[in-house]
């Protein structure tokens, strides 16, 4: 933004009689958050105004459109929305000023919660999006910085932008380069791309935040957004209990269910979550292995070839636990021209439903690109735009692969292609931060 006291001057000038701006409480990625008077209701309140480089994206009248949405939102830990609207090119959103501290100011603080508070927390948080699901709201971006402290109680706030933000198209905003912020708590389905989370992806990002509180840190870290991507996409989770061993085991399978790469293993609802929250027999990937451990998306090397049959057993995960599953045995023979080469890590992945793959094979004029096989095909497939791509790996519904490029024009790039068709979509670049 320009200068802070122009941008007040602005506002004030553009609100008046509405709103009288005061001063500047904080900035994020996409918003900064000012201290106002609510001038007609007498009341102090916090005006949100969406940075001016991703209001061009989102747009006035899709903004005000998808806001309104979660303007009937009414929940004891929701924060509600007093308005919106556009003034002098700026667009923004009133609500409630709390002056208490956010769950990160606790965290940046005590680095931890104790269990038992923990567990309260996510216990409302996970009844506000339960409330917020219910009429169709998706948060989209939880994260402990949007759950503020109201009188001691926790309530989420920032429901609007994120829908408008994501109604903006994720697209869109990468074109802009534009960053929102290092996304430790995106759900992996987030990450492959998919703009249209559902909300099992809160529950993967209610499951990030409780990680946090007990140990110390979100399930994955790294020093930018292409590393954290590339780890919720890939990397395995370390248990809790690992790094705090009074962490409760119901408490740490609560935990392992709702950071489940696969949307389907995890809590079915907020609901779910939790009931299991309070549930002292609960447990989850104990004993039985954790999600990384079972999860579908796990990356497998495979040797190099040119001319080659490769035998695949495949377990059905869609049956029940209690089926039993059949083993089904494909032999693939690969042409010379689409065989397996050499990539940049493994090179090989299976799909979820077990029925395609994915892997490394001979680039336009020279090189590497990837290739996917129906198993229930004679020929492979070539995807366009992946040229010198390297660790391949299929989001959690099979639509999409994503991959990470080393290539001048996009170096060490985390991208996501999908296989209805479409040139792939950068999602992290190696200045991305």
């Amino acid at each position: 933004m320009a200068s802070d006291q122009y941008v007040v001057e602005r506002l004030n000038a553009a609100l008046t009689g509405r709103y009288q701006i005061e001063r500047e409480l904080g900035s994020g990625g996409m918003a900064t958050v000012y201290l106002a008077q609510d001038l007609k209701h007498d009341r102090k309140v916090a005006v949100k105004v969406l940075k001016p480089e991703l209001a061009a994206v989102v747009g006035t009248e899709r903004f005000l459109a998808e806001i309104r949405t979660t303007a009937n939102l009414a929940h004891p830990h929701i924060l509600p929305l007093h308005d919106s609207g556009e003034a002098d090119g700026f667009l923004f959103y009133v609500m409630p000023f709390v002056e208490g501290d956010s769950l990160r100011d606790r965290l940046d603080r005590d680095g931890q919660l104790s269990v038992e508070e923990a567990v309260r927390i996510a216990g409302h948080v996970a009844d506000a999006l339960g409330a917020a699901h219910a009429d169709g709201v998706i948060h989209r971006d939880l994260k402990p910085g949007n759950i503020l402290f109201q009188k001691g109680e926790p309530v989420v706030a920032d429901f609007g932008i994120a829908l408008a933000v994501s109604a903006a198209g994720e697209g869109r905003l990468t074109e802009t380069g534009l960053s929102l912020g290092t996304p430790y708590y995106m759900s992996p389905e987030q990450a492959a791309g998919d703009e249209t989370p559902t909300a099992a992806s809160d529950v993967y990002s209610l499951g990030c935040v409780l990680y946090e509180m007990l140990t110390g840190e979100p399930p994955h870290t790294g020093t930018s957004a292409q590393a954290i991507l590339g780890k919720i996409l890939l990397a395995d989770v370390t248990r809790p209990a690992k790094l705090r061993r009074t962490v409760p085991p119901h408490v740490e399978g609560v935990v392992l269910r709702a950071l489940e790469r696969l949307p389907a293993d995890r809590f079915e609802s907020m609901t779910g979550l939790g009931v299991a929250l309070k549930d002292k027999t609960f447990r989850h990937g104990v004993g039985v292995g954790t999600a990384a451990d079972t999860g579908p998306w796990r990356a497998v090397s495979f040797g190099l070839a040119t001319l080659m049959a490769v035998s695949v057993a495949l377990a059905l995960w869609a049956w029940p636990e209690t089926a039993t599953r059949p083993v089904v045995r494909s032999n693939l023979v690969f042409p010379p021209d689409s065989g397996f080469l050499p990539g940049s890590g493994p090179s090989l992945d299976l799909s979820p439903d077990g029925m395609r793959l994915v892997y490394t094979g001979p680039g336009e004029g020279g090189g590497v690109a990837l290739w996917v096989r129906e198993l229930h095909q004679d020929s492979p497939r070539r995807l366009p735009g992946t040229e010198h791509a390297g660790w391949p790996f299929f989001s959690p519904d099979g639509r999409r692969v994503g991959f990470f490029q080393d290539s001048a024009d996009a170096p060490h790039s985390l991208q996501v292609v999908d296989l209805g068709g479409g040139p792939p979509r950068v999602l992290a670049d190696s200045g991305f931060r």
